[in-house]
């Protein structure tokens, strides 16, 4: 409030002009002016001041603010990466080799209605895209620094993990059930061995490697609807050229014609051109005297799956945000 004049008047004298005039103030009037004051400046400023949040007021709020990644965090974090590149790549070609096996044999396409059941280039696909998928996750949430990627990374290759311990754990409580386990797969590829090229290729292989022919012997082959003797055809009461004793002709060409008519033969005479031994017993054999080896290999893949995790896991503590005291 400011303090307006004091109104002065001359009061005149009675008397002739002899006397002395007195200054005499008169009621001073207080006026409300328009202009704050400089109490309310104060007050404005005190109130201004108090408009701050109270986080930075008050010394026990906290503020989430990134960690800063030191050396060891960022070899990490570049490890992680081409940990998951090598993966992505890997998964890459295994989807690229089964569906390059799919559109080969046309089922893709439309021109064979065979099973894709029975299929081993499925299995290709499946492992292709799982670990493509994982893969990507995986380097983009470490490009990223995405804990919600990182997350879904590091459950992904957990399950997968668990999934391959449950396996393991399933083929050792059930040993005395693999060789029916065999059998039966056995079974299968010898009736789809002229519908299927890659089951035909790993019954070639498996026969030529082991030196045996069908599943408990050369007979076997008599329940495939090509190789039966009532079947049409020049396969009829034959065995694939891969029985033979010698399937090369000259040494360096398959001679597809070796066992033709095997199985119009005796043992005697059939013992002479193609292996009489089945196949299941020789891989059981097989598989027995590879267990450790296989057992090592599961070891590793699971113990490199591990150090997957665990690099995530550490990228997951980098990038967790920190409360600092305001």
């Amino acid at each position: 409030m400011a303090l307006s004049r004091a109104r002065l008047s001359w009061p005149r004298g009675a008397a002739g002009g002899g006397e002395s005039t007195q200054l005499l103030p008169q009621e001073s009037r207080l006026v409300e002016l328009p202009y704050p004051s400089s109490d309310d400046d104060d007050d404005g400023s005190l109130a201004a001041d108090m408009d701050f949040p109270m986080a930075e007021q008050d010394p026990g709020a906290q503020r989430p603010v990134p960690r800063k990644p030191g050396t060891f965090s960022q070899c990490v974090r570049y490890l992680a990466f081409l940990w998951n590149l090598l993966f992505l790549l890997l998964g890459l070609l295994a989807l690229a080799v089964g569906v390059w096996g799919m559109l080969a044999k046309g089922l893709l396409r439309g021109e064979r209605l065979a099973p894709l059941g029975s299929d081993p280039m499925l299995l290709f696909v499946l492992v292709g895209l799982g670990a493509s998928a994982v893969s990507l996750a995986g380097c983009l949430g470490t490009l990223r620094a995405s804990p919600c990627l990182l997350r879904f990374f590091v459950g992904a290759v957990l399950a997968f993990a668990g999934l391959e311990v449950l396996g393991g754990l399933l083929l050792l409580a059930a040993q005395h059930r693999l060789r029916d386990a065999l059998r039966d797969a056995l079974l299968l590829c010898l009736l789809r061995y002229q519908e299927e090229p890659d089951l035909r290729f790993l019954v070639d292989e498996m026969q030529r490697s082991l030196r045996c022919c069908g599943l408990g012997s050369y007979r076997d082959w008599e329940t495939n609807p090509y190789f039966n003797c009532s079947a049409p055809g020049a396969q009829a009461c034959s065995v694939p050229a891969s029985c033979c004793l010698d399937p090369w002709q000259n040494g360096t060409v398959t001679n597809a014609q070796c066992a033709f008519g095997v199985l119009r033969l005796g043992d005697v005479a059939a013992g002479a051109i193609v292996h009489l031994g089945g196949c299941v017993a020789q891989l059981s054999a097989w598989l027995r005297g590879q267990a450790g080896g296989i057992t090592a290999a599961a070891a590793v893949l699971v113990l490199v799956e591990a150090i997957g995790v665990v690099m995530a896991l550490k990228m997951l503590r980098d990038i967790a945000p920190i409360g600092v005291q305001g």
